[in-house]
């Protein structure tokens, strides 16, 4: 086993050019390589694509990893061709004579790795190919599609279990950044797993600060935000629906930002040009729902932004965790409010999933929204969520830079119980909220509500405060809604002891946030070796190769990978190949490129 460690840890330098391995890569490497089938649960950004890149390299035949998007197919294997790595992808962009081309390169052993998609591999005529090929591995990834109880189930995943009946004698590897122990055990049955050997890593993603805000206006705390922390910077802003998010990018783009829309309702035409503007330009802005990143390989996203609340953890840790992939500071921002749990309870209640499957979901929104009112840390709270271990405060973000207050909320609450109770239990936020603070709208007065004993007793709070109330109720389970249709409120048993004074509702204080100054640039992220200009040429140097290559400037180098070059300025090939991600392609490559430049600063 430690001449296998060495000459993994060898392949690992030469070609990827990195000195050692990270988290749990080594263990899933040589449980692969024992033959066993494995399920490897590692976070974003941790290097899954190593643990099945690297056994197809020191293994016989060809290595089939199942991917659910042709972008990310592109960017691995463009990517692994600059590592001179054999690969190749069979997907619907390729032409007949592409296709035809890759099935030969692969049927002649010149291909080690071949990328398709779940509906690919299992059309009778390709599956029938493959089972002619002498097969290594089957690699999937996003396993959690596999899953009911996963955040993003997806109904061609269903049928992969029937590989293993085709491939009993392949070991397969099961990859997903977010998967609880239900869905784990749920991802080994569905894919027919045997003897499965699990690996978890931490979730814990420090580099990422989380900050989340009750919603005031959206695009106007969002400019903010952006323009205080990222104005030269890559982001994801992620929205619910495809309206939202042309309306976004619009605003956006008025407001001087270089924002685009991506959604499913685009031609495909259109949403390729934006993912290839993504993955290759600066500073620019993608407004998606989220369909858009799974699976994405840019390293130096710095800012994720939710303008609507994501419906499970699972989902809000996978979305969030596409930013700072590289390590490097990056920032979780989001805004919330009481619309976002109505629309996203009424989408469930209204759905025709089953009732096992809506109780999973109710607990997991449940859970979402715990970890936005929480007043403690937040990442102690994430972490908690995915059953690990995490008992400091984190101090990187907003709960732990700025705690907040609790306060005594029960006499607002025991306002808005009885404005509810007085007004019939049948009326929304909207009417309650009216009710409350004295409202001369022509509901009120026609429906007489403006004689009741509670009109007007909260004119001294906003709309926003009552919502703020309304929103913590329902979460506590102090309020339900009794119609979906009409969105109106009705008690609980609970709301009497509330209403009574037996219990009390304690809220954390918000606060007015101050945005800092402190941008989390990619190209200032570590200028300890405070060589800025050397850096930008370095930038030219690397963006003018990913043109004349038509890649993205990542796939080149990283920025990690230009910072260190200005650290320990290489004068020769030799010294080059210590720079952190440069291997012996690249070193090849593209060395005399760079050295060039340093030797000239």
């Amino acid at each position: 086993m430690l001449n296998r460690d060495t000459e993994l840890k060898a392949l690992l330098s030469n070609y990827y050019g990195y000195p050692n391995f990270r988290f749990n890569q080594l263990k899933i490497i040589n449980s692969i390589l024992d033959g066993k089938d494995t399920l490897a649960i590692m976070p974003t950004g941790a290097g899954k694509s190593v643990c099945y890149q690297i056994p197809a390299l020191c293994s016989e035949g060809i290595s089939i990893i199942i991917s659910p998007l042709i972008s990310l197919m592109q960017d691995q294997v463009a990517n692994l061709k600059t590592l001179n790595i054999k690969a190749c992808f069979l997907n619907s962009t390729q032409t007949y004579q592409e296709r035809k081309d890759s099935l030969e390169e692969i049927e002649n052993g010149t291909i080690k790795i071949v990328y398709v998609s779940p509906e690919g591999i299992l059309s009778g005529q390709l599956l029938n190919f493959f089972l002619m090929q002498d097969v290594s591995l089957i690699a999937i990834d996003e396993a959690h599609c596999v899953s009911q109880w996963g955040h993003e189930f997806r109904n061609d995943y269903t049928r992969l279990g029937e590989l293993k009946e085709e491939f009993p004698d392949t070991p397969f590897l099961a990859l997903t950044a977010t998967a609880d122990k239900k869905t784990r055990s749920d991802i080994i049955n569905q894919l027919g797993l045997v003897d499965t050997e699990i690996f978890l890593n931490s979730f814990d993603r420090p580099n990422i600060k989380y900050t989340i805000e009750e919603r005031k206006n959206d695009i106007i705390q969002l400019d903010k935000f952006i323009t205080a922390n990222h104005e030269h910077d890559t982001g994801i802003v992620y929205c619910l629906s495809r309206k939202k998010v042309e309306k976004v990018a619009n605003e956006l783009c008025k407001l001087g930002h270089k924002a685009f829309p991506y959604h499913a309702g685009l031609s495909s035409t259109k949403r390729e040009r934006i993912q290839k503007k993504f993955s290759r330009e600066e500073n620019i802005i993608v407004v998606a729902t989220i369909a858009f990143g799974m699976g994405i390989d840019r390293p130096d996203v710095r800012f994720v932004a939710h303008l609507d609340l994501p419906k499970s953890i699972e989902g809000y840790y996978q979305e969030t965790g596409r930013a700072g992939r590289d390590g490097l500071e990056a920032n979780a921002w989001m805004v919330y409010g009481l619309q976002d749990v109505i629309k996203l309870s009424h989408m469930l209640e209204s759905s025709d999933a089953s009732e096992s499957y809506k109780n999973v979901a109710r607990t997991k929104l449940n859970a979402m929204l715990s970890l936005c009112e929480t007043s403690s840390c937040r990442r102690k709270y994430l972490l908690h969520y995915f059953e690990e271990k995490y008992d400091v405060n984190c101090n990187n973000c907003d709960s732990c830079l700025t705690p907040s207050e609790s306060w005594d909320a029960t006499i607002d609450a025991q306002k808005v119980l009885s404005a509810i109770y007085h007004t019939g239990q049948n009326f929304g936020a909207g009417h309650i909220i009216d009710v409350l603070r004295g409202s001369q709208n022509s509901k009120v007065l026609q429906r007489g509500h403006d004689q009741l004993s509670v009109y007007g007793i909260g004119k001294d709070q906003s709309n926003q405060h009552w919502n703020f109330i309304i929103r913590h109720l329902l979460h506590a389970k102090f309020l339900i809604i009794k119609n979906w249709e009409y969105r109106n409120f009705g008690l609980t048993p609970k709301s009497l002891s509330l209403l009574k004074g037996e219990e009390k509702l304690l809220l954390k204080q918000t606060k007015k946030r101050k945005f800092k100054n402190s941008k989390a640039k990619s190209s200032q992220a570590d200028l300890s070796h405070e060589r800025v200009d050397l850096f930008e040429k370095l930038r030219k140097i690397r963006k003018d190769l990913a043109e004349e290559n038509n890649v993205p400037p990542y796939i080149i180098f990283a920025d990690k990978s230009l910072h260190d070059m200005c650290h320990i300025l290489p004068r020769n090939k030799d010294e080059f190949l210590m720079v952190n991600g440069v291997g012996q392609s690249k070193c090849d490559r593209y060395a005399n490129y760079f050295l060039n430049a340093i030797n000239e600063h």
